[in-house]
């Protein structure tokens, strides 16, 4: 079985506490036409690097009924910096469009199968996957990018068509497991394609 998450699939629950001080389920996106749940950080370059450009197809897609949903799984005694206050902190700076959760037990980064930071999970309206991989081809420098899977999954699943390119190798720092290394993969996280 694949460590990460396999298109078609439905999309795991979780429930996770977020830094507006409320706790958040699928349920609480039902709403959304499309949900991008993606695993992510403070402190990795490649996440701050691609940051705005996840928060320009973020607001692109909006009025489409797309709602975007950040989870940090990093472990605190890896990095620090992935801590909830710094969460709490990174959001009140920096005023991006979605919901920021915190996964300390890493229970819901394991069974969406996360790789690195950031990785993106494009969900239908039925919550079955229909997109994953990475955001851009370029995260750490997006002056760089010649790609934006994320708006080219999103673009052509919201016009009814299936997504051409519907699995990519996320680009990013490792997650960063608790009790293991930073460089650490499980083994059956071997790459996606």
């Amino acid at each position: 079985m694949a460590f990460t998450l396999e298109l078609g699939a439905q999309a795991p629950e979780f429930s996770l506490p977020a830094t507006d001080g409320k706790t958040y389920g699928l349920g609480d996106f039902a709403d959304a036409k499309v949900l991008v749940v993606f695993f992510t950080c403070n402190h990795c370059p490649y996440v701050v690097g691609s940051d705005e450009v996840t928060r320009a197809t973020a607001l692109k897609y909006a009025d489409q009924g797309v709602r975007f949903v950040a989870i940090n799984a990093n472990s605190v005694n890896t990095k620090p910096d992935d801590s909830f206050g710094h969460m709490v902190q990174r959001m009140e700076e920096q005023q991006f469009p979605w919901t920021y959760l915190h996964d300390e037990s890493q229970a819901v980064a394991k069974s969406y199968g996360a790789l690195r930071t950031p990785h993106f999970f494009v969900l239908d309206d039925a919550r079955r996957l229909v997109y994953t991989g990475r955001g851009v081809d370029q995260p750490r420098d997006t002056s760089k990018m010649t790609v934006n899977n994320l708006d080219e999954a999103l673009a052509e699943h919201l016009a009814g068509k299936p997504v051409s390119t519907p699995l990519t190798n996320p680009i990013g720092c490792n997650v960063k497991w608790d009790g293991q290394d930073e460089h650490w993969m499980p083994v059956e996280a071997c790459d996606l394609v």
